[in-house]
């Protein structure tokens, strides 16, 4: 498996000379697009959201849509429509803005459920249906949807289960001080994201998403996984925890994450890092926990805290002695017999 760190340092370069400070939120995104998965932003306006997935795609080379959801927003004005042609009188497909590689799906919360379901039906399937008609959706096809958590007047939040369809939620966030002046600097005399180039192309980044799937994922990882996940089912300031399908983006996101660190194989640091963009927007907090100012970030914290799993960084020389030679033999959790994450 060849690995392309140089090629995904590029990206994440190119897209910081518009996207200053924010290296996390960028990486994260890009696990998810090598995930398969898609993205939910939630943060408030003028922090950079459409901006980052602009810049995703004029690095990628990508095909870029953009839909502006509103209350009176059609499931047709996203998934198309079909014309008739008077000069061959057969109805003709007229593809909508979701036949893209990258799709911005602006304050998804302002429309109806019924053209949310639309969309997501494109996000799970990976197709859409026109009068009974299936459009297979091009590939990649990268769903990044943003909405704003201030103003809730004449929105539709998302239900539990649609929530469930996004891979991460992640939070832009405020620049501090110099990153706001450099911000300004940048902005000065013109737009970056109009000098933005590709660095790879797309037949790159498709053979990169094949590779991710063959990052290897051991049983003591995975038993972590499901450790954590489960550990959210019995919580006390949980209504309801995480399902199956969290464990499943869990371990993608973290093969994406260690392929992405030039690895072949996932580290339980790996699963710790990317625990809460995967998990937080999956739970609901009982009444009480949200009446104490609880969040599902500060549980996610606390799940991590009482893990019985060890990070590798704080390995013992034993142990690193012990796994010396399956860290040769591109450090394949299955040639060694340490568990790192004991019962």
């Amino acid at each position: 498996m060849r690995t392309y760190t140089k090629e995904i340092q590029a990206i994440i370069d190119n897209v910081e000379k518009v996207i200053i400070g924010k290296e996390n939120v960028i990486t994260q995104s890009l696990a998810a697009l090598l995930a398969g998965g898609h993205v939910l932003l939630e943060d408030v306006p003028g922090v950079g959201k459409t901006m980052l997935v602009r810049a995703f795609s004029r690095s990628i080379g990508l095909t870029f849509k953009r839909v502006q959801f509103t209350p009176d927003l059609l499931p047709s004005d996203l998934t198309g429509v079909s014309m008739y042609n008077q000069k061959t009188s057969q109805f003709e497909y007229r593809p909508g803005p979701l036949m893209g590689n990258i799709v911005l799906a602006d304050e998804i919360n302002r429309t109806s459920p019924k053209t949310q379901s639309a969309l997501l039906e494109g996000m799970a399937e990976a197709n859409v249906t026109v009068d009974g008609e299936i459009h297979t959706l091009p590939n990649p096809f990268f769903v990044m949807a943003t909405q704003n958590p201030i103003e809730h007047e004449g929105t539709y939040p998302l239900p539990e289960a649609q929530l469930d369809r996004f891979l991460i939620k992640v939070k832009m966030g405020y620049p501090d001080f110099q990153q706001e002046m450099k911000l300004l600097t940048r902005f000065e005399r013109d737009e970056p994201i109009e000098t933005l180039e590709s660095v790879i192309t797309r037949d790159e980044l498709l053979r990169m998403k094949e590779d991710v799937k063959a990052v290897h994922v051991s049983q003591p990882v995975k038993k972590y996984i499901v450790h954590l996940v489960q550990a959210t089912r019995t919580h006390a300031s949980l209504y309801l925890g995480a399902s199956p399908r969290s464990s499943i983006a869990l371990m993608k996101v973290a093969q994406a994450w260690a392929y992405m660190e030039g690895r072949s194989f996932v580290l339980p640091d790996d699963v710790k890092e990317l625990l809460t963009p995967v998990l937080s927007h999956r739970l609901i907090l009982t009444a009480d926990a949200r009446y104490h100012g609880q969040t599902a970030e500060r549980i996610l914290e606390q799940v991590k805290k009482k893990s019985p799993c060890r990070s590798s960084k704080t390995w013992s020389p034993y142990d690193k002695m012990a796994n010396r030679l399956a860290l040769r033999r591109l450090a394949d959790y299955s040639h060694s017999s340490v568990d790192l994450c004991p019962d």
